[in-house]
């Protein structure tokens, strides 16, 4: 029996038969894995001879009446298209950022029947040696990374993948002492540079490619697959914080 009749197979006798019930003449749990399978297949990333970056953000989008019938059981659903996009990505030797997320959206565009997935790489981060001088000091910058922030303090951060470095990002594109954000405070407001230290891929400011630059308010750092960036604060979010 192939990894996609098992999977079917789990689903169907984890809720009594209910779910063939229900999605008889509708989007099938098998075209659901396939489709993903394929989003994989088609958007991963060479970063070596024997290892591609993988998406693991997925959104499957379906129409209003899949998306009804499926509600009841998403969440089964969603961990065992979980295990599969897994055994897949060992078959095949690809690598995921961050733990795999699966969304089932609404799309009124969408007949009964078809859907449409869309997928993006997002890596985990985690801050590392300035959340102890954040507690005292308003940083006057932060870095916003995958939906997290990171404050920037005097005299600065270190961003890579190693444990040595101040905030960790978990993408198999970014070395582990990628790049370093220095920071200095004016009256006028903070002074920001960033600089490559050296690493594999390099780094793009701005969607251009650099080895130092001073950034502002809302610019953008790309290492790897991830986007760090760059918001300054200002009284107005220090009072409401």
């Amino acid at each position: 029996m192939g990894a996609l009749q098992r999977f079917e197979q789990r689903l169907e006798n984890l809720i009594s038969g209910a779910f063939a019930r229900a999605f008889r003449s509708a989007v099938q749990p098998v075209e659901i894995s396939a489709a993903l399978q394929r989003e994989v297949d088609n958007n991963s990333q060479i970063l070596s001879r024997d290892r591609r970056l993988a998406p693991n953000v997925f959104h499957v989008e379906l129409s209003d009446a899949d998306l009804e019938r499926l509600s009841p059981y998403d969440n089964a659903m969603a961990r065992d298209l979980s295990d599969q996009l897994e055994e897949h990505a060992d078959a095949q030797g690809y690598v995921f950022p961050g733990d795999i997320e699966i969304h089932f959206e609404q799309a009124g565009d969408l007949p009964t029947g078809q859907m449409r997935v869309r997928s993006a790489a997002r890596a985990s981060v985690s801050g590392g040696g300035q959340e102890h001088r954040a507690h005292s000091r308003t940083p006057r910058a932060v870095l916003e990374i995958n939906g997290t922030r990171h404050p920037l303090l005097p005299p600065g951060v270190v961003v890579g993948r190693g444990a040595e470095s101040d905030v960790r990002i978990n993408d198999p594109g970014v070395s582990r002492r990628h790049v370093e954000f220095e920071c200095a405070e004016r009256g006028d407001g903070p002074y920001v540079t960033v600089s490559d230290l050296g690493s594999t891929n390099g780094m793009l400011v701005d969607g251009q490619r650099v080895d130092h630059a001073r950034l502002g308010d809302g610019s953008t750092v790309k290492i790897g697959s991830t986007v760090v960036r760059v918001l300054f604060t200002h009284d107005d979010d220090s009072r409401r914080s």
